[in-house]
């Protein structure tokens, strides 16, 4: 009978053990795909900035174009 609890409460064990290691890997992934959304968020707020840049230059162009006809 003893055997048997002891064996019961190695299992209970492993089975902590591997909740705990997934747990942190649940804890990893959220990190990671926080900082994949913040790397993205950023690149669509330069992609922005460049594109409002880009508009400007181009009104400026044409604006100069149609004093030159």
């Amino acid at each position: 009978m003893a055997d048997i609890k002891q064996q019961i409460f190695q299992e209970l064990n492993a089975l902590e053990e591997a909740a705990a290691r997934l747990r942190g890997t649940a804890v990893a992934a959220g990190k990671q795909t926080d900082l994949e959304v913040a790397i993205l968020t950023e690149q669509v707020r330069t992609l922005r900035d460049k594109n409002a840049r880009a508009v400007q230059m181009i009104d400026k162009s044409v604006s100069i174009l149609k004093k030159l006809k």
